[in-house]
């Protein structure tokens, strides 16, 4: 009996909107025959990524994308990942002959160390290898010093205290999702002057050891050869890489700090809808909003995906037959006051 080679496995992590999902987006779209699954961990109660990642055009009908798409609902893989990760893994282990490829996105608040540890359990380490985690960076967000689209007030904390970089439980992720990169895609580098980009690289540099390579991109898109085969058997030497997290009990890292809720509205002229999400930025500790939005007099659902006061927006499908024309967006941050929010969008919105 033939034995099968150990499937690869790509981790893609990277803070809210650096571009995971659309890098794998282009990965998918140019596979070039190779038969690649995906497990999407999606932060909030809808399925945004899940359901953007099955438009892409892979060659294969709605059934058969459903076929190759896992999607983890609960958060972060670091927290689920005996609760949901597990079984995944065993079904895709069970048809890996079928299989060329696995490509896991993480939330944008998830720690890629505990994910690439679970590759050394017994009926895992067998049968897959993590063939490199790719941490896709922010750019312009890193060289405002954010990271991600911070809330105004916490960034204005930062500036007074150059000492707080360190305790910032989003720093601190930020440097951790690095700890673990055996790749760093600076991504949106299209939107930096030569300066600029210079200086995120040297910053995104410190975190790395020398080994790491860093790579520039627009939109995620790179040659597959670039990000796939790198064979970096990451799951081997990943207790060596120390991050912010090890000393601290697993319960107690600092994701309880950001929330997520769903919110449904009413159709609304764009620019209205969109002057709203950017208020309700301004005003409370939004870090991310993505989602579907009604337009009137539009056939089309456009799709919102929102880092800060920065909206990008097309398109994307007809609104099907017996699907409610609503809007219906997952808003993401750290201590948000959930009624205000939903009652502050519905007031703006009305009338």
């Amino acid at each position: 009996m033939q034995t099968l080679a150990k499937l690869p496995v790509t981790i893609v992590t990277g803070f809210l909107g650096a571009g995971k999902t659309t890098l794998l987006r282009h990965m998918l779209g140019h596979a070039d025959g190779r038969r690649i699954a995906v497990i999407v961990n999606e932060f909030g109660e809808l399925g945004i990524d899940g359901e953007i990642l099955k438009q892409c055009s892979i060659g294969c009908s709605e059934e058969e994308a459903n076929g190759r798409i896992f999607e983890l609902a609960n958060g972060c893989l670091c927290c689920t990942v005996q609760e949901e990760f597990f079984p995944v893994m065993r079904e895709l282990v069970a048809r890996r002959g079928e299989l060329d490829h696995i490509l896991i996105e993480t939330s944008g608040l998830a720690l890629p160390k505990p994910l690439v540890q679970a590759f050394n359990w017994p009926e895992i380490r067998n049968a897959c290898t993590v063939d490199a985690v790719i941490t896709v960076v922010d750019s312009p967000a890193v060289a405002a010093g954010t990271f991600a689209a911070f809330p105004e007030q916490v960034d204005a904390q930062r500036k007074l205290d150059p000492n707080l970089d360190h305790e910032s439980p989003l720093h601190e992720l930020f440097a951790d999702q690095l700890a673990s990169a055996d790749l760093v895609i600076l991504n949106k580098a299209d939107l930096l002057d030569t300066a600029a980009l210079a200086a995120v690289r040297a910053e995104v540099a410190e975190e790395l050891p020398p080994a790491v390579k860093i790579i520039e991109a627009h939109g995620g898109e790179l040659p597959l050869d670039v990000l796939l085969g790198l064979n970096c058997e990451t799951e081997l030497h990943i207790e060596g890489r120390k991050t912010h997290h090890d000393l601290e009990g697993h319960e107690d890292h600092d994701h309880d700090e950001f929330a997520s809720f769903h919110v449904e509205l009413p159709e609304a002229e764009e620019a209205r809808l969109l002057q709203a999400l950017k208020d309700a930025v301004s005003k409370h500790g939004i870090l991310r909003i993505k989602g579907f939005a009604a337009i009137p007099g539009k056939p089309m659902r456009l799709l919102l995906q929102g880092v800060g006061q920065r909206f990008d927006k097309h398109f994307d499908r007809a609104w099907q037959a017996d699907e409610p024309r609503i809007t219906r967006l997952v808003v993401i941050g750290q201590t948000l006051d959930q009624a205000a929010i939903e009652a502050e969008l519905n007031a703006a919105l009305a009338g």
